[in-house]
């Protein structure tokens, strides 16, 4: 007999839908979308019967009922940037607290990058992690390939034994392929593959000159007391000049990273059309390098343009219209950009608590750069919100690691910040948080939609609630939003139709 699940009395939301509703899942899958108010389960589980019956079952199978209370039904979130720590680096996190992390924070599935201990190159490697995660009946996860082996900068052979199904993304997270030749194979080959590259924009040379000036800032602060990650709440036990020489260190640092950040963008942009391969910038956070996207994505856009011109009711022009958001459709050689950006870039900003941003890369800009980066959600740009959740050990952080852990925060932060400050609606953070991610994953998830995954997350988008990292299901506790009171809570969590968190 089949698995039916029927969740009622629900705001239904996606990136189309706003409205009162219900939906049944059978066997995992979208089978029935209702709108309407059904507080009552009598009669959609009327109507539920009579969709089971054209199915053809006879004997009707006993349905699950939900109640969801009026509380807000959505896809769960995708996260196209997580660092899980595992294997090899298990005291910051591993797969069972990664994921029930994600669960909690209302995520249905997590792509997660390769700098563990070995770096995952192969793909035996990422599908030996792949079957640890299923059988962890947690959410669902990817597993990213380093693009040059064990992340060296030379060879890109291992690319060739790869296939998108199982690894749909490539990326050298945290570093970056300091060869342009080299990339350039390494995307060519993505190409063929149909798989993304997620490049973490960051010149390795001025990165390197970076490093020693957060060297001294965090030297600095531990011999006048002065905490490594957060506000600095004893500043008071260190002289004016002191807190200054600190600013001065990192302010210089942040310009060299930003510089880094704004070249490394313009070049894989630039080498991602040569080698024709969709390429998806990771963490954007200036406003140069969300400029150089919004020149490329214009381009595509203008090519398209043209190629549907003579096309009545096409997709496109509900792209340029403004309404849909739709990652850009890729050229003909398969050319295509998409960016993603975190929640601690568009709530937080470096200028008013230098050394909080000596915590993450890339670092908290200013806030010139932090209402680019709306600007660049509201208008398009920008194609989804990922949480770079990076969990470090607190001696990790003393000693200026950098990293928060943000998948528990992550739809508090962008609820609060973009939703409840009208910057965006709330079926435009779905669309960011859920169908996009899917689009880019090329997964029938994201959209309550018959046929797609039944992974529905139940969430109250008014309800508040203070950060507290000793509640957290990851293990790591560093995040610059403890004590900050968020609006929007995660109740309930389904993977195909099978619910997976509760929150107590």
């Amino acid at each position: 007999m089949p698995e039916v699940l029927l969740i009622y009395n629900a705001r239904l939301l996606d990136e189309a839908t706003d409205s009162p509703g219900a939906v049944l899942s059978v066997n995992g899958k979208i089978r029935a979308v209702y709108h309407g108010y059904f507080t009552n389960s009598q009669t959609v589980t009327e109507l539920a019967k009579s969709v089971l019956k054209e199915d053809g079952y006879n004997d009707i199978p006993e349905i699950e009922l939900f109640d969801a209370k009026g509380l807000t039904l959505t896809p769960s979130f995708i996260d196209m940037h997580v660092h899980l720590r595992d294997p090899g680096l298990t005291q910051k996190e591993n797969l069972e607290t990664g994921l029930n992390a994600a669960l909690a924070g209302g995520y249905g599935t997590v792509v997660a990058m390769p700098n563990t201990k070995p770096v995952t190159s192969t793909g035996e490697q990422a599908r030996e992690i792949r079957k640890r995660a299923a059988s962890l009946k947690s959410a669902n996860m990817f597993q990213v390939c380093s693009i040059t082996a064990d992340f060296e900068g030379k060879d890109v052979s291992h690319l060739l034994g790869l296939n998108s199904t199982e690894v749909p993304v490539i990326s050298e997270d945290g570093k970056e392929v300091a060869s342009s030749a080299v990339m350039l194979e390494g995307m060519k080959i993505a190409a063929s593959k149909g798989m993304t590259v997620a490049c973490h924009c960051e010149d390795p040379e001025l990165a390197a000159a970076a490093r020693p000036l957060r060297k001294h800032a965090l030297e600095i602060m531990k011999e006048h007391n002065l905490t490594s990650w957060g506000s600095m709440q004893n500043a008071e036990n260190a002289p004016e000049p002191v807190i200054e020489e600190i600013e001065d260190y990192l302010s210089d640092a942040n310009e060299l990273l930003a510089l880094a950040e704004d070249i490394a963008t313009e070049r894989n942009i630039n080498i991602a059309e040569q080698a024709g391969c969709h390429i998806h910038l990771c963490h954007v956070s200036t406003a140069k390098s969300m400029e150089a996207i919004r020149r490329a994505k214009q381009k595509l856009a203008d090519e398209a343009a043209d190629f549907y011109a003579d096309m009545a009711d096409s997709a496109y022009d509900n792209y340029i219209e403004g309404t849909q958001f739709k990652p850009i459709e890729p050229l003909e050689n398969g050319f295509s950009v998409s960016c993603e950006v975190t929640p601690h870039h568009i709530a937080l900003c470096g200028t008013d608590e230098p050394n909080i941003r000596a915590l993450v890369n890339p670092p908290l800009r200013s806030e010139d750069d932090r209402i680019m980066l709306i600007d660049a959600i509201r208008d398009g740009t920008v194609d989804c919100i990922s949480t770079d959740h990076a969990p470090h050990t607190p001696e990790d952080k003393a000693e200026g690691a950098p990293g928060f852990t943000g998948l528990e925060t992550s739809f508090g932060v962008c609820n609060s910040i973009l939703v409840k400050e009208g910057q965006i609606s709330a079926k435009r953070l779905s669309q960011l948080m859920s169908a996009n991610p899917a689009r880019l994953l090329k997964l029938k998830k994201g959209l309550l939609k018959i046929g797609f995954d039944a992974d529905f997350s139940i969430v109250n988008p008014d309800e508040s609630w203070t950060v507290d990292p000793k509640n957290f299901f990851s293990k790591g506790k560093a995040t610059p939003f403890a004590g900050r009171t968020l609006t929007g809570t995660i109740k309930t969590v389904f993977i195909a139709g099978q619910k997976r968190f509760e929150k107590q």
